[in-house]
């Protein structure tokens, strides 16, 4: 299996005034969305699934890729490590799943996948980590890890 992660890029401050799930990307994070999107086009198999939390954020960064997707709560900014694999599907889904999601779980993710135990890592925003498990080991390891600020460069 393939899951990539991808990490809302920059969005609006938290305000009293407005609900988390309400933030909308800045302009910088509409250009990371963008540059990150065009290269996740020319890299994404036609089969992959689309993935994306509720949150305006995260889907104005789905929407950046052009591709259909489908937003669950199951990824919402609370969600852990364990709903984020569930919803994917891994390790046993055939085709290839990108999931669009926050800060600190995505982070929880990786570190489960990679080091066998959940860690506080970090992805920046806009970021993305694609993991792949293949062969008779079923070892996830790590395919490409990418920032928005080198994507498209």
């Amino acid at each position: 299996m393939e899951l990539i992660l991808w990490r809302h890029a920059e969005a609006e401050p938290r305000s009293p005034d407005k609900p988390d799930e309400a933030r909308a990307l800045t302009e910088k994070g509409q250009k990371q969305a963008r540059r990150m999107a065009d290269w996740l086009a020319g890299s994404l198999p036609d089969d992959c699934r689309i993935l994306c939390s509720p949150a305006v954020r995260t889907v104005q960064t789905a929407e950046a890729l052009g591709r259909n997707f489908k937003t669950t709560g199951a990824l919402a900014h609370d969600a852990s490590a364990a709903d984020i694999l569930q919803a994917a599907g891994w390790p046993d889904q055939a085709e290839p799943v990108l999931v669009v999601g926050h800060q600190p779980t995505l982070g929880h993710v990786v570190s489960l996948l990679i080091a066998g135990r959940q860690q506080d890592w970090h992805l920046r925003k806009g970021s993305i980590c694609w993991i792949a498990s293949k062969g008779d080991s079923g070892q996830p390891y790590l395919k490409a890890v990418l920032g928005a600020d080198l994507a498209g460069k």
